[in-house]
């Protein structure tokens, strides 16, 4: 036979199922802050931003931006930040390609969540003015290989020897 379980509002009854835990009466509020995850591509490489309020830290998969080696790298991936003060912090996770191809996708990806986290029209127009790809990822591909030949146009020489 089944038990019948009543319903009871009283808090000092405890309820059918799990104990409760003693010590944990009140669950602390922690407000979550405002996030935005955007992502950007140039050729094999594919980067995601997660942007928030912060103190103007930048990591490139989990490394500090400061910590780049090459001065090349380190401003292409950097150049989106010349446009807003240094208040976000931002993590960028890159994947595939080569060095270059990253640190171009990070930049897009980087720019498109710097104008998405402030919603401001004005910083937008100026990327855009500044340089197209900035905010826009290049539809260029690598083009696959076709047989009759060693890569994707090229074809292999006749000899008549």
């Amino acid at each position: 036979m089944a038990e019948k379980i009543e319903n009871t509002d009283d808090p000092e009854v405890p309820k059918a199922g799990k104990p409760e835990k003693a010590g944990k009466t009140e669950k602390k509020s922690r407000r979550k802050k405002k996030a935005v995850i955007t992502r950007g591509k140039r050729k094999a490489a594919v980067a995601r931003a997660s942007i928030r309020e912060g103190k103007g830290v930048v990591r490139v998969n989990g490394i500090p931006l400061k910590a780049f080696e090459s001065p090349f790298i380190r401003e292409t991936i950097a150049e989106p930040l010349a446009f807003v003060e240094p208040k976000y912090d931002v993590d960028i996770i890159v994947a595939g390609g080569g060095v270059s191809g990253q640190a171009q996708a990070a930049r897009t990806a980087l720019a498109k969540a710097l104008v998405e986290f402030s919603g401001d029209k004005s910083l937008r127009q100026k990327m855009i003015q500044h340089d197209r790809s900035l905010l826009v990822e290049d539809p260029r591909r690598v083009e696959p290989k076709k047989f009759k030949g060693p890569k994707a146009r090229a074809r292999f020489t006749k000899s008549y020897r």
